[in-house]
C-alpha cells in the first residue's frame, strides 16, 4: 500500500498491509539526553529527530497547498529584559512572560501581559496581523501544488484553525474566560473573523485540490474537562467548525479532520464530531480513556496517540504492559498508536528504543 492508502484505510477502520507509523516527538531536553546515550548527532529537532532515525511515515510526505490562517506577520520573539537567572521575553503570540533562562532548564512562563487585553488590542491585531488579504497567506505556486494532490502517494493535508486555542494564547485563560461571560458577543466576533479568514483562504483551492486530512489545534482541556463550558462550545464553535469542514468535504473531498487537544476531552468529543472534527489526537490517557471513546463513538472517532508516555520512563516491563493493554483497541482498527504527547527527558534512549521495537512489532512494521 502507499502511505496515502494506508493512512486513509486505517482511519476508515479498513484492513492494511501494516499499521501507520507516526510519533509525536520529544522535548528538546530529551533529544539532548538521547544524543549523550546514543542517538546519532545528525538526527535533529524536537519533531524531526525521531522521524529521521526510525524513518517513520512522517518522513514520506511531499509538498501540498498549505495555507497560512494565523497571525501574519507573527510577533517578533525577543528578550525584553534580563533578570539574573530569568528572562522577560515577548513570544510569537505577542505575550510578555518571565521564565528561567532556557540553558538552566525548562519552566512554565509567568505571563505579565497578553497581546489582546482590550477591544482596541483586538482591533489592532485583527487589522495588522489577521488581514485575509495579507500577501503570503497562500503560496506563490498554489496552482502547481494543488495539481500534485490528485496523484500523490502520500496523504495530502491542509491546516485548519483554532477558535479557542489561538484566542487563549492571545488573551490568556483568565482573559478569554472573563470575556466569554461578560462580553460573549466580542468572543463570537473574534471567532467569526478567524472562520471567515480561513474560508477566504480555502476558497482559493476549492475544486482544485484533493485533501485527505485537515489538521486543527485547540488545547482547551485540563485534567478534569474543558476550559470552556460545553454550552458555549456548542453555541460559538461547533457551527463554525461545521462551516469549514463542510466546505472542505464539498470542495476538496476532505474526509477527515484531526484535532490536537490535550487533557480530558470526553465532554467535547460528541460536539466535535457534530462539527465535522472526527479524528481525536493525541488522547492523553492520564485524563482521557480511549476505550471509553471507542465504546461511545465507535467508527465515528478514529484516534491517534493513546500510548501513556509515563510508561516509557518506567522501563521495558511497563512499556510491554502498556502496549499489551492497548493492543485489543488497535486490532479493532481506527487507531494509530504513539505516545500521547512529547516524550519527556526522564525517558532513556534505551527505553525509547525498546518502545519503538515493541510498537513496530505490534503494527507489523519489521
Amino acid at each position: 500500500m502507499t502511505h496515502r492508502e494506508r493512512l486513509l484505510a486505517t482511519l476508515r477502520f479498513e484492513k492494511t498491509d501494516r499499521g501507520a507509523d507516526y510519533e509525536f516527538g520529544a522535548w528538546e531536553q530529551t533529544i539532548t539526553r538521547w544524543r549523550e546515550e546514543g542517538l546519532p548527532a545528525e538526527c535533529e529537532g524536537v519533531w524531526g529527530a525521531i522521524n529521521q532515525h526510525f524513518h517513520t511515515d512522517d518522513t514520506e510526505y511531499g509538498p501540498g497547498p498549505w495555507l497560512q490562517h494565523g497571525l501574519l506577520p507573527g510577533f517578533e520573539y525577543k528578550v525584553v529584559e534580563e533578570k539574573g537567572d530569568h528572562l522577560v521575553v515577548q513570544d510569537g503570540d505577542g505575550a510578555t512572560a518571565e521564565m528561567i533562562r532556557p540553558e538552566l532548564g525548562a519552566s512554565i512562563p509567568r505571563y505579565l501581559r497578553y497581546a489582546i487585553e482590550t477591544r482596541a488590542d483586538w482591533e489592532a491585531v485583527r487589522d495588522e496581523r489577521l488581514n485575509p488579504e495579507t500577501p503570503g497567506r497562500v503560496p506563490d505556486n498554489l496552482e502547481e501544488l494543488c495539481k500534485l494532490t490528485w496523484d500523490a502517494t502520500y496523504p495530502t493535508g491542509i491546516g485548519g484553525i483554532s477558535l479557542y486555542g489561538w484566542l487563549r494564547n492571545w488573551m490568556g485563560v483568565e482573559g478569554i474566560s472573563i470575556a466569554l461571560y461578560e462580553d460573549p458577543a466580542w468572543v463570537e466576533e473574534m471567532m467569526e473573523h478567524l472562520t471567515v479568514l480561513c474560508l477566504h483562504n480555502l476558497a482559493k483551492i476549492a475544486g482544485k485540490a484533493r485533501i485527505d486530512l485537515s489538521h486543527w489545534w485547540e488545547d482547551m482541556c485540563f485534567n478534569k474537562g474543558p476550559l470552556v463550558s460545553p454550552k458555549h462550545f456548542r453555541q460559538l464553535m461547533v457551527p463554525r467548525y461545521k462551516r469549514i469542514t463542510d466546505f472542505l468535504r464539498a470542495e476538496c473531498g476532505c474526509e477527515f479532520n484531526m484535532l490536537d487537544c490535550d487533557g480530558n476531552i470526553h465532554e467535547l468529543v460528541e460536539p466535535w464530531i457534530e462539527g465535522g472534527i472526527n479524528v481525536m489526537f493525541p488522547v492523553e490517557v492520564a485524563h482521557t480513556d480511549p476505550f471509553r471513546i471507542r465504546r461511545e463513538f465507535g467508527k465515528r472517532a478514529p484516534m491517534r496517540g493513546c500510548v501513556d508516555k509515563r510508561a516509557l520512563a518506567a522501563g521495558p516491563e511497563a512499556i510491554d504492559a502498556e502496549l499489551a493493554h492497548l493492543k485489543p483497541l488497535y486490532e479493532e482498527g481506527g487507531l494509530i498508536p504513539h505516545t500521547d504527547h512529547l516524550v519527556p527527558p526522564d525517558v532513556s534512549w534505551a527505553n525509547y528504543q525498546h518502545y519503538r521495537q515493541r510498537k513496530c512489532e505490534m503494527i507489523g512494521k519489521v
